[in-house]
């Protein structure tokens, strides 16, 4: 079976079913603080080429755009809402849009913010930049946010390697596994 079909036949049915929850949670983000509910971020894709990655918002709207381990004192930009979001990874939900555009996969690197130069750098090093990034990955499910980035580029260089439909249902079982426990959240 194709990556990318297994894709479409996982996040097809999950976005429909999570389509009420989605938009509950849209209209709880735009209660909860100024702003839009999406967050649009450009990301670094599939041969580092930059696309439009959402998430629910879960920072302040006038909170610089760089990777949240780089601002000091992370939580005082959090919207109120913001660390549960982040903790349950409910904020994460809307990149099965970019999963069915087929922007994303839903297993592969964590797509790079486009000014994380030396994660980009690294990964086109390791020839990782051929993937299509992943709302998960192979580095989430050992470590996530407190990964340094060799570490992560390590890992993504093993999912590269090691890839296929049952490496990917392991990651994503092992994912939910890690978001009902909230472990490697660090913001």
């Amino acid at each position: 079976m194709s990556k990318r079909l297994f894709d479409l036949l996982l996040a097809l049915p999950l976005f429909l079913l999570s389509l009420p929850l989605l938009l509950l949670i849209g209209w709880a983000v735009r209660r909860d603080s100024p702003g839009p509910a999406l967050h649009w971020s450009q990301r670094v894709g599939r041969d580092n080429v930059l696309f439009a990655m959402p998430k629910f918002r879960t920072m302040r709207i006038d909170t610089p755009q760089v990777a949240t381990h780089l601002l000091t004192d992370a939580q005082q930009w959090l919207t109120p809402l913001g660390p549960f979001l982040r903790r349950s990874s409910l904020d994460e939900l809307p990149q099965l849009w970019c999963v069915l555009r087929g922007q994303m996969s839903l297993v592969g690197p964590r797509p790079a913010l486009y000014n994380q130069d030396d994660l980009v750098a690294a990964r086109t090093a390791r020839g990782v930049q051929r993937l299509r990034p992943g709302m998960t990955g192979w580095a989430q499910v050992n470590g996530r946010d407190e990964l340094p980035i060799p570490v992560k580029v390590e890992f993504d260089a093993q999912y590269l390697a090691r890839q296929g439909w049952r490496l990917d249902l392991q990651i994503l079982w092992l994912t939910l596994w890690r978001v009902l426990r909230s472990q490697g959240v660090q913001h």
